[in-house]
């Protein structure tokens, strides 16, 4: 029986919970998912009392609890630094730290404009004008670690990185977002990502209903 729980809540809309899962995925850790509705008052209760945030992913490990998705990864890689998450170069392992902090504090407008829904498709799609320095920094730190690393992830082997961004990616499909060839190429790699695909899967399967459209948990 797994000793580790995470707490997540949708598939198709909560971009935090793919990242946290995708990152204890990629550490190879054996844990339990546990699924709860955000507008469930009880689970906001529950939440409350383990999580002062409120918020999820939050990850459960024997008597560590840790709710953060940075905080995740930083845990993970402590006890699993084998497993790649950050890169064993210091000066790499800094950078992509650099970029993944962006990621966790910044670009709302895009997350705001271009909320995560993985059974939408839009043929096109007009990004308001406050969201698109967010996409336009996006492509900058993408085209520089592919660049800078050679792909086919952002720094080269899957990372930290690639999980914080591959919720960016869908929100690019699902919105119709123009990207150069290399770009784009990113993202099918991300695409064809087996633990992508896995998470996709149970997105699929949700039911559709949902009071708000963007759940940035």
């Amino acid at each position: 029986m797994a000793n580790a729980t995470l707490t997540i809540s949708s598939k198709n809309y909560s971009s935090w919970s793919l990242r946290g899962w995708l990152l204890c995925k990629m550490a190879g850790l054996d844990f339990e998912e546990r699924q709860v509705a955000v507008d469930d008052i009880n689970a906001r209760r529950e939440l409350l009392l383990l999580s002062p945030s409120v918020l999820v992913p939050r990850l459960t490990h024997g008597d560590v609890i840790v709710w953060d998705t940075l905080a995740i990864a930083e845990y993970l890689n402590e006890i699993y630094p084998d497993a790649g998450i950050l890169p064993s170069d210091r000066a790499v392992r800094a950078h992509c730290r650099a970029v993944s902090a962006e990621m966790h504090s910044g670009f709302y407008n895009l997350r705001s404009a271009l909320p995560m829904n993985l059974k939408a498709r839009h043929k096109s799609f007009k990004v308001f004008s406050g969201a698109r320095p967010d996409v336009e920094r996006i492509k900058e730190i993408w085209t520089e670690c592919l660049n800078k690393y050679g792909g086919p992830y952002l720094f080269g082997n899957l990372s930290l990185a690639d999980a914080m961004y591959a919720p960016v990616c869908t929100r690019f499909r699902t919105y119709a977002v123009s990207l150069e060839p290399a770009l784009q190429a990113y993202c099918d790699h991300i695409f064809d990502w087996p633990l992508m695909q896995e998470w996709t899967d149970g997105a699929v399967a949700e039911a559709d209903e949902i009071d708000e459209l963007e759940v940035e948990f």
